[in-house]
């Protein structure tokens, strides 16, 4: 991909997502216009890119084909030995334009540099300036990839790119976690490709791949990637309507694709995760994404995926978890009878980091106390993918960054892939794929840990969750958010114990939780997509205090209440109670139902017409039973036509009626008027028992509601024992199929085992017969455990012999008793040697060998039987000969020695003993030039002798005079010559004299 050459760019041209089109540069730009909350768009893009063992091989690679002026900056992080100096700078700097420099701390990141860590640090990034420090962690313990990466995602949030290279390990794979979990993306180097896969094979296995690509691919794939990121920032803004359109259309389209409806998340966090997703596949425009995303259903996959954001982590704010396991365990463990079963709910917890962390804090809790208690966890999440990896319960090696290492050997097996949650921990949780949102909530719940979920939903449905949540806590029980979360109005639901960390004891509401759940606060079930706009309008809601109050001073401020279109009271002005009280049965807080003898009827129909025609409804002189006796009133229903909202809210205003005038006297009833009044009366009675029997009917379906609700918490409950049946049996599955895994690998490697030693038994088999030597090998006891064909001829062995002392076994060997032998070794250790005779007159090398294991355990003996009769015959003959020419060598007058190559004497003939009035044993292995007094002592026969070996030299009348005893001094003339021997033999000196002292006169 070629690059443009670019000026450089001034500091302040650095900071800016804005591409300058009209300098066709590539370099970033700011504005001085810009608002705060656009400074992350602003920022260039920093690259993250991690390697360990073969990382300088594919950071040359990936930098050799990266253009100079990109507009990016490269934070590297390599795993450098700490007691060395790094060449890395230096080397890459060999390959790229852009400067490749150390990082120190405090450094300014710019765009077009590389920043290389330095050895035994590590290096974050905040407010785009290099963060290095001394690691906090041990050598093996550290995960400098991660750390940078984490950081990384913090700041850049969705600019974010995280690269892995060639490395061994997983370190990397959490901090690509928190990449995609922030709105960035990822890029992989090809496993195959690498030259060790371990990093790279690690992010793909933990799908947090978006790329994976050889190197030479992903070079051009990034700047294609940031090139759409940037334009995907600045292209031209379309009206709302435009976007609310194409935004429907991407909801409708997941909806009816996965079923899962995404209309109420925060708009924002949609829009980017669109973006992102528009960005990968080089997608400018929203309604051409919502076309492809209809074309093409592995995006529909993806983009869910995209959407469930699963950035999860052990002990995620381990403050807090400190003050749950200090300040709210003990409260909750308080009082519990020995066989009581803790119940928990962890809803939205992804690969199970949360759910497992709860269980690691209420075993460590009981564990101090001394206490055992049965703690049922239930972890749940949309992400069907996410629940199959927290229910095998393994986790990356790089889980050390969040797990101190106690808790690793006390909760943990490390496995070769990482670490494995330990079975008595993985027991206490119980996953299952639900909806939080539209599926029924677990209930009786102790504790609701709920924390990271919320900060991603409108208000409105957060706004529906907490009662939800309400309900299925019991009284005392604790709500769990995280430190960005709140209860927001819900204060008659919770109660804080700790502000800082979102914890929560539930409390008794006078609006009941399930109440709230029945009326308008029940989750939305008719399916219908509402787009985020639509939404913020809701969720602002109304403030009944305030409109209540304008409207009542327009209206003289009567009694009066606030009523949704069913007659749910939303809110109390003034005294109400002449008009209205509690209803008997199952509390109710609806207006109809409350309403006094007179008021029901009306009140119902009234109401009705107010919401469906949007108009004020007024009744006069209405006859209200109070107190005993009927008064009058006059009633005012009005809606609220002034709000923005979905909802019909009413205003219902009760008023007494002016009484007549006293001193004015009414005219005497007619008999007409008086024949009226008893036929009303008697309407007013049947009225009356029409109105019990409506009532009795009523309590009566308020009484079968409750029982329908009752069976429907039991059918709960077996549901969820269903489901903890189901989570044992695929335990135990689990666990079966792991047995046999384990069973089959043993089995296979006894297999092999048996081949190999079969192998090995063949070999040895043909080995001992191939060498023709005897061999016998006895145990402890001189027991026969196995024995060679040869030793038959020195032991009358047969193959029934196998477990026989030898000493039962006949011998052929003459006068030699080697059983002593092999106990004496048995005994000392220490190995004999003989040679011994057959009866057949046959001759063997006999060695005797303690017989030692692999572990070097005495567990026997070994005689070995060599047949060397032919080498003796041999010695015999050669015995003779050397008797036979030592016969003839005595035969001559003149005095004969042999030398070998280091000038001793081997041997000497009889005349040479005579005259010189020598022995054998004052000539033999001694030096030429140390006998006789060293009368041969010379140097220039020295040089002779020494260079007849070497150099193939003889020479011939060499005269010395030496003093012979008895006959006195003399003259001698020597000769020498080489002796060659039979090949591989020594070669020997002949050395003669001759008295030449008569000669010479």
């Amino acid at each position: 991909m070629a690059a443009k050459k670019t000026k450089p760019t001034s500091s302040t041209e650095r900071q800016s997502g804005v591409i300058d089109k009209s300098a066709g540069s590539k370099a970033l730009k700011t504005h001085s216009t810009e608002s705060p909350g656009e400074k992350r768009d602003a920022l260039f893009p920093v690259v993250g890119i991690g390697a360990s063992a073969g990382g300088l091989e594919a950071f040359e690679q990936f930098f050799g084909s990266m253009p100079s002026d990109s507009g990016m900056a490269f934070a590297l992080v390599s795993h450098l030995d700490p007691g060395h100096e790094s060449m890395l700078t230096e080397i890459l700097q060999r390959v790229t334009k852009m400067p490749v420099v150390e990082a120190k701390d405090q450094m300014k990141v710019e765009p077009n540099h590389v920043y290389v860590i330095p050895p035994n640090r590590d290096m974050t990034i905040f407010h785009m300036t290099l963060q290095v420090s001394i690691p906090e962690k041990s050598r093996g313990q550290r995960m400098p990839i991660d750390n940078l990466l984490r950081s990384l995602a913090e700041e850049q949030g969705e600019n974010s790119i995280g690269i892995i290279l060639s490395g061994t390990g997983s370190d990397g794979t959490l901090g690509l976690r928190a990449i995609l979990g922030a709105g960035g993306v990822s890029f992989v180097q090809e496993p195959s490709t690498a030259k060790y896969d371990g990093m790279p094979s690690s992010a793909v296995q933990s799908n947090l791949a978006t790329y994976v690509l050889p190197i030479n691919k992903m070079t051009e794939q990034l700047m294609v990637y940031v090139k759409t990121l940037i334009q995907n920032k600045i292209r031209p803004v379309f009206p709302k309507p435009v976007v609310a359109s194409n935004l429907k259309k991407i909801m409708m389209t997941l909806r009816s694709r996965t079923g899962h409806d995404f209309s109420l998340y925060k708009q924002s966090t949609i829009k980017r995760r669109i973006e992102r997703r528009m960005s990968v596949h080089n997608i400018e425009a929203m309604d051409v994404y919502a076309r492809y995303l209809q074309e093409h259903p592995e995006e529909v996959h993806d983009l869910f995926k995209e959407l469930l954001i699963n950035v999860t982590s052990f002990f995620r704010d381990p403050e807090a978890f400190t003050v749950l396991k200090k300040e709210i365990l003990p409260r909750l463990f308080e009082k519990k009878p020995d066989n009581y079963v803790f119940r928990v709910w962890s809803p939205g917890c992804s690969t199970g980091e949360e759910a497992f962390s709860l269980a690691m804090s209420f075993r460590e809790y009981m564990d101090d106390i001394k206490q055992d208690f049965k703690v049922q966890i239930y972890g749940t999440d949309i992400d069907e993918e996410a629940i199959a990896a927290a229910r095998s319960g393994v986790y990356p090696p790089n889980i050390s960054i969040d797990v101190s290492q106690e808790r690793l050997r006390r909760f943990f097996i490390k496995e070769d892939t990482g670490f494995r949650i330990k079975k008595d921990i993985r027991e206490m949780v119980i996953f299952a794929t639900q909806n939080v949102v539209k599926d029924p909530p677990f209930t009786k719940l102790d504790m609701l840990s709920c924390r990271n979920l919320l900060i991603y939903l409108e208000p409105e449905l957060q706004n529906k969750l907490l009662p939800i949540f309400h309900y299925a806590l019991k009284p005392g029980g604790i709500l769990f958010l995280s430190s960005s979360e709140g209860i927001g109005s819900f204060h008659d639901f919770f109660v804080p114990l700790s502000k800082k960390w979102r914890l929560y004891e539930t409390k008794k509401s006078l609006v009941s939780a399930r109440t709230a759940i029945a009326g308008n606060l029940a989750i939305n079930t008719d399916h219908s997509v509402r787009l985020p706009v639509e939404a913020a309008l809701v969720m602002k809601g109304p403030n009944f205090a305030e409109l209540t109050k304008m409207t009542l001073l327009q209206l003289y401020a009567p009694a009066s209440v606030v009523t949704d279109e069913k007659g749910n009271v939303l809110y109390v002005h003034g005294d109400t109670g002449k008009y209205l009280r509690p209803a008997p049965g199952h509390a109710s807080l609806n207006v109809i139902d409350m309403a006094r003898e007179g008021l029901q009827l009306k009140l119902r129909t009234a109401i009705h017409s107010a919401a469906s025609h949007k108009k004020v409804v007024d009744i006069k002189g209405m006859r209200v039973k109070t107190n005993g006796g009927f008064s009058e009133v006059n009633l005012t229903i009005r809606p609220f036509t002034e709000l923005l909202t979905t909802e019909a809210l009413l205003i219902i205003c009760f008023q007494e009626a002016e009484v007549k005038a006293k001193g004015k006297t009414a005219l005497p009833a007619q008999p007409a008027v008086r024949g009226q009044a008893k036929r009303i009366g008697e309407l007013e009675q049947e009225l009356m028992y029409t109105k019990e029997n409506l009532r009795a009917t009523i309590e009566e379906m308020q009484a079968s509601n409750e029982e329908l609700k009752s069976t429907n918490e039991e059918l709960q409950s077996t549901n969820e024992e269903l489901q903890s049946t189901n989570e044992e049996i695929e335990t135990s599955k689990e666990e079966l199929q792991s047995v046999n895994e384990e069973l089959m690998t043993v089995n296979a490697e006894l297999q092999a085992k048996i081949e190999q030693l079969a192998r090995m038994q063949n070999d040895m088999k043909n080995l001992l017969e191939s060498t023709d030597i005897g061999t016998i090998f006895l145990d402890t006891n001189l027991k026969i455990k196995q024995f060679a064909h040869e030793s038959a001829a020195v032991f009358r062995l047969a193959a029934g012999d196998i477990g026989r002392p030898l000493s039962d076994i006949k011998s052929n060997i003459i006068g030699e008793d080697l059983i002593a032998d092999a106990q004496a070794v048995l005994d000392s250790l220490i190995p004999r040697e003989k040679q011994v005779q057959t009866t057949n007159k046959l001759w063997y090398l006999v060695r005797v060998m303690p017989y030692r294991t692999f572990e070097n355990v005495i567990d026997g003996i070994v005689f070995t039987f060599t047949n060397i009769t032919v080498l003796k015959n041999a010695e015999e003959k050669i015995q003779k000969a050397r008797d036979y020419a030592e016969n003839i060598v005595d035969t001559i007058r003149e005095p004969l020695v042999i030398l070998d190559a280091g000038l001793k004497v081997v041997s000497a003939s009889r005349s040479f003993y005579e005259l010189f009035r020598l022995s054998p044993d004052e000539t033999k292995g001694q030096y030429i030039y140390n006998i006789s007094n060293r009368q041969w002592d010379i140097s220039r026969l020295r040089e002779l002798l020494e260079a007849i070996l070497p150099d193939s030299e003889t020479f011939d009348n060499y005269e010395i005079e030496c003093d012979i005893p008895v006959i006195g001094r003399r003259k001698m003339q020597l000769n020498a010559r080489r002796i060659s021997g039979e090949k591989g033999e020594t070669e020997l000196i002949l050395l003669a004299m001759e008295n030449v002292t008569e000669k010479g006169k």
